[in-house]
C-alpha cells in the first residue's frame, strides 16, 4: 500500500513543475482543463489500478488465512501488527501462537 502512495507523490512531483512550465505555453482557460485530466491521468488514475490490483493479490490472504480473523491484523495494509509481518498463505508471522479472535473480549464474557 506504500508503494502505491510513494509513486502518486513522485508523479505529482513531477506533474506540478511541468504544468508550470506548460502554463506560459497554452491559453489559460485551456490549461485548467488541461490541468485537471493530466492530474486525473497521471497520478487518479494509476493509483487506482495500482490499488486494485493490491486487493486481488492479496485477496485470498485477507479472506482465507487464520491471520484474518486476527485482532493484529490490518486488512488495509496486509500486515499482522504484532510482529510488524506481511502474512502470505504459506507464511503466518506468528504460527498461529499469537492468534486472537477480533470484535471482543471473549475472557470477561466468560467469567460473568
Amino acid at each position: 500500500m506504500g508503494g502505491i502512495i510513494f509513486w502518486a507523490i513522485v508523479r505529482t512531483a513531477i506533474l506540478i513543475p511541468a504544468l508550470w512550465v506548460l502554463q506560459n505555453y497554452m491559453e489559460y482557460k485551456y490549461w485548467w482543463w488541461f490541468g485537471l485530466m493530466a492530474i486525473y491521468g497521471v497520478i487518479i488514475h494509476p493509483a487506482m489500478i495500482q490499488y486494485r490490483l493490491f486487493k486481488e493479490e492479496n485477496k485470498e490472504v485477507i479472506n482465507d488465512t487464520l491471520c484474518s480473523s486476527c485482532k493484529h491484523f490490518d486488512a488495509t495494509a496486509v500486515i499482522c501488527l504484532l510482529y510488524d509481518k506481511h502474512p502470505t498463505v504459506d507464511y503466518l508471522p506468528c504460527d498461529g501462537l499469537e492468534w486472537e479472535p477480533k470484535g471482543g473480549n471473549y475472557e470477561k464474557k466468560e467469567n460473568n
